[in-house]
């Protein structure tokens, strides 16, 4: 078990790693050149301040929430600031996907990174981070469903 978790991890370093972020544009290449369908959806002004997104990507949907912590009545005892939610369907099924396990990296307009591991709320994916400063943030989420990995990615404009 150690020595998938330390594979994993050392996968995951290197997807991150490796990618290019260009321009304004989402990314159009997933794990397996496959084209990327993201089908992305903005709400500024809803009264939980949610930002939502919709990416798919080798036949698996991800839904995205990024809120504040602050608008769901909520604290994190490090500090953190914004709760990100991801919920998975096998794409072509509609299914839901409960059994998952990754990690998110959030890269802030200044170039640092923090990443968290997803914790899974019975189908529900979700990570805390700190959100302060104005601009754009890339999301990158890897998962891995069973032997196959998934590698979400967009951009998350924070006002």
């Amino acid at each position: 078990m150690k020595k998938i978790i330390v594979t994993f991890n050392i996968f995951f370093l290197l997807a991150c790693n490796s990618l290019v972020w260009a321009g304004q544009g989402t990314f159009h290449k997933d794990h397996d050149n496959s084209k990327t369908s993201d089908q992305g959806k903005m709400q500024h002004n809803t009264p939980l301040g949610k930002y939502e997104r919709q990416v798919v990507v080798g036949g698996v949907r991800a839904e995205f929430q990024i809120m504040s912590l602050a608008s769901m009545n909520m604290k994190d005892p490090n500090g953190d600031t914004h709760h990100v939610m991801v919920k998975l369907f096998h794409d072509s099924m509609n299914h839901p996907i409960k059994d998952a396990v990754g990690k998110v990296k959030i890269i802030k307009p200044d170039g640092k990174e923090q990443t968290n591991s997803l914790k899974n709320y019975n189908g529900i994916f979700a990570a805390n981070f700190s959100v302060k400063k104005t601009g754009k943030y890339g999301v990158i989420c890897l998962v891995k469903v069973g032997e196959e990995k998934y590698i979400f990615k967009f951009w998350y404009p924070y006002e």
